[in-house]
């Protein structure tokens, strides 16, 4: 499992730095995000239990996962019908606007106790340390547990979180959904 690990985390790090070239406009960014603001706040934050915190996560993040709704690639009731207009220059302003406001965490847990499996990507205090993966940290463990449900599933794929949550159980997803969303989280804009 380890191997497997090593080898995706690889790939992704080399795919995330296709985008790295791309900026796109905080100023431009901000005005777009009135639209999202009602699920994910214009900070990021999310307002609604069932939408991730996009404040301060990696711009290729942002960028793969818009692409990706907009593309039909990944789908969702909502998210599908808002990117489907986006243009590549609109992605990259929301990643712009989104990845520039900061995020700081507070472990309420012993950092032992973390999830060894998520780690490498996600780190112990749920920020991501590689430029695809998204934070996890403060997220609602019912947003964790479905997200990991729909990798095991195959209701969404990707290199390495398809076959990592094939191997989890219902208790082991329960303990990472826990384990992340009880981190502490603050989400700051940054003008």
């Amino acid at each position: 499992m380890k191997l497997l690990v090593s080898l995706a985390l690889g790939g992704v790090i080399l795919a995330g730095g296709a985008f790295a070239e791309n900026a796109g406009d905080r100023a431009a960014g901000k005005k777009l995000a009135g639209q999202c603001r009602t699920c994910h706040g214009i900070d990021g934050k999310a307002q609604i239990p069932i939408a991730p915190h996009i404040g301060g996560e990696p711009a290729d993040y942002i960028v793969h996962q818009l692409t990706a709704f907009r593309d039909g690639t990944r789908t969702h009731e909502m998210m599908t019908i808002v990117a489907k207009s986006l243009t590549d220059q609109q992605i990259l302003d929301l990643a712009a606007w989104y990845s520039g406001n900061t995020i700081s965490t507070t472990l309420t847990n012993d950092p032992a106790d973390a999830p060894e499996v998520c780690v490498a990507c996600h780190g112990v205090d749920g920020i991501a340390l590689i430029p695809d993966a998204p934070n996890l940290a403060g997220e609602t463990n019912i947003y964790i547990d479905t997200q990991l449900k729909a990798f095991r599933n195959g209701k969404r794929t990707q290199e390495l979180m398809t076959p990592i949550a094939k191997e989890l159980t219902d208790v082991d997803i329960r303990a990472v959904a826990d384990w992340y969303s009880e981190v502490q989280i603050e989400i700051k804009m940054v003008e």
